[in-house]
Parts: C-alpha cells; structure tokens; sequence
C-alpha cells in the first residue's frame, strides 16, 4: 500500500514538472523571408498575331473562251516555271490562225503584184501603199490569231504549289475564268501590328540598321525551326485601331507554311531599369494585384501594383513599387495588414536568379 502511494507521488511530481517546463518554452516566431525588387535590365519575347501569306502569291485565269480539254497537274502539286497546267480545246483558233496565214500569203502576192505594176507607173504609190497596208493589217490578224492559240495552254509564270482546281475535263470555260491559284512557298511573309509605343521604342532600339531577328509560333504552339527577319514597316498608322503594320520574312525551305496560314510573331524587346519581382510575392483582389510590404516598425501593408509584362515565375512591375520597397516573397496567405512579422533579408538578385532556374 505504501508503495502504491509513493508512486502516485512521483508520477504527480513528473507530471507537475513537464507543466512547468512546457510553459518555460516559448513558442517560436514565424521567420518571413523578404526582399526589394531586382531593378535590371532584361529582354522579353513579345507576340503578335500574324497572317502568313507566300511571297508570290496569282490566280491562274483563263485568256481565251473554249471548252477545258486537259489539266496536267493536280491540287497540292509543286510545279515548275514554264510546267503546263491546262489546255483548252484550240480548233477554232487552229482555225483562225491558218486563216490568217493564207490572208497574209493572199496579201503578199497582191503587194508584189501593185508593186510591179507600180515599178512601171501603171498604177500610182497611193495604191501601192493600200496594198501595203492590207498586208501589214493581214500580219497583224495573224499575230493575234497566233497569240489566241498560244493562250489555249496555259503554263506556270513560276515555281510553286497548285491551289484547289476549279473546274474538271470538258468543263467550258469563259475569257477570265478562274482555274486555280499559284503559291511561291520558300519563303513567306508573317504581317502583324503594333501599337504607336511599341513602334517607337523598337526604333529608338534598334542598333546601327542590324537586322531584326524574329520568331514564328504556330498554331501547335511549336516554333518554327527558321528565324525570320522583320524586312518593312508600312507607312501609315491605323486610325481605328492605333496601329502600324510590321512585314518579316521566313524561310520556308520544307514547305511546312502555306498561304493563309497563323501564327504569332515573337518579338524580342529589351526593357532598361526595370523592377522584377516573383510571381509568388503576389496576390489579386477583384481584378486587381498586390504585394505586401513591411515598413521600418516590422508592420504589414498591402499595395497595389502594376504589371508590365509577364515572364516565367516573374513580374515586371511599372506602377506601385519602390526600388527600396521591402515586399514579402513567400507566405503572403499567412499575413495580413497590419500584422507584424518576424523577417529575414535576402538578397534580391538571388531570389530572382534561383526563380530562373525553375522550368
């Protein structure tokens, strides 16, 4: 019984004692990591939606009226210069121009006839100048007979992929009729916009008249392996929509882009001292974004901030922040405003290197 009861004691005494103790240890504070913006200098790709169109680009027409009698290639085909294409049904103009080669033949022999005649002043120069005159307008019917039957086949001013064929075999066709389209594919042109801002900052830019190198994403989101260049700016600014078009050019040596075609042009554009902070120090509120900044008193306040342009993990700010500004980069769900914390000072330049190296 005895023993019982001592060791009810001790087990009361231990007890009482790990109450003491554990109101000895005082809870540890939160540690807040926090930082200033990183001012820098850095580059930013910048996209423009772009129409793609091929450098050459025609409608291949009828010249002349007939019925469609052949068609030697078809849609998608990459064709030659000089290549036929079409054929219309030629008789008629078969039938013209050896009509007009034997007015030509008639003509000569009635010109050498006058002019003998003339040679022995039995006729007068003013008939022998009539005869002429039939003759050249016989050479002239036969130059446009020779020229009707040449319009019956139809060829490739250049190189480059037949478009959807409008008509079949047999079909008949008018002076003008639209038979297919010719595209020039090995290089294209990208057209995109830009506003006044972008425009003059990428001329003020732009480094001793060097080409500028741009980037072409496509409607997969995958880029295309051939850099373009930006070759011209229009001359006249929107004036709905403040823009000012911008023309670059890409090689397109495997065909891969057609006429007609999207994408979106990437721009590298160089921003001078600005301010970047992490994604993550950020937080929104009906539409609109926010940091926490702790003063001088370790005191929490909210601000409102401005971004300029979106990077991977980052924000370039342009409205809202200080460059001395002490913004908290990890646990802005922990605080709130006015609380006051615990911090710890890091390094900008590490913070925003480290986030760099995140994919």
């Amino acid at each position: 019984m005895k023993q019982y009861f001592y060791c009810t004691i001790a087990i009361g005494l231990c007890l009482l004692q790990a109450c003491k103790n554990k109101k000895e240890v005082e809870p540890e504070k939160n540690v807040i990591p926090i930082s200033t913006p990183l001012v820098t200098d850095t580059t930013i790709k910048k996209e423009y939606v772009a129409e793609i169109e091929s450098m050459q680009n025609i409608e291949i027409r009828a010249k002349v009226k007939g019925y469609l009698e052949k068609i030697n290639v078809d849609e998608g085909q990459n064709v030659k210069a000089g290549q036929l294409l079409f054929i219309i049904r030629s008789r008629e103009y078969d039938a013209e121009l050896a009509k007009a080669a034997a007015e030509v033949k008639t003509a000569t022999l009635e010109m050498q006839n006058v002019q003998l005649l003339e040679q022995k002043k039995i006729v007068s120069k003013a008939e022998l100048a009539l005869a002429v005159a039939k003759l050249n307008e016989a050479k002239a019917a036969l130059g446009i007979a020779e020229t009707n039957l040449s319009f019956t086949k139809i060829v490739a001013p250049f190189d480059g992929i037949i478009d959807r064929l409008k008509f079949k075999i047999g079909s008949l066709i008018d002076e003008g009729t639209l038979l297919t389209s010719l595209s020039n594919n090995k290089n294209v042109y990208a057209y995109f916009n830009v506003s006044e801002l972008e425009y003059l900052n990428f001329v003020t830019n732009k480094k001793n008249n060097q080409e500028s190198k741009v980037g072409l994403l496509l409607a997969n989101n995958q880029l295309h392996k051939y850099q373009g260049v930006i070759q011209t700016i229009e001359g006249e600014f929107d004036k709905n929509t403040g823009n000012i078009p911008f023309r670059a050019i890409f090689p397109n040596p495997d065909f891969l882009l057609k006429h007609g075609e999207t994408g979106k042009v990437q721009l590298t554009i160089d921003l001078k001292n600005v301010m970047l902070i992490p994604q993550k120090a950020t937080y929104e509120v009906q539409d609109k974004t926010y940091v926490f900044v702790v003063d001088d008193n370790q005191i929490v306040h909210a601000k409102n901030i401005h971004i300029q342009q979106r990077l991977p993990n980052l924000y370039v700010i342009d409205d809202g922040l200080l460059p001395n500004d002490k913004i908290i980069i990890e646990g802005v769900q922990t605080v709130k405003e006015d609380d006051k914390v615990t911090t710890s000072l890091m390094n900008p330049r590490t913070v925003i290197n480290n986030l760099q190296l995140i994919k």
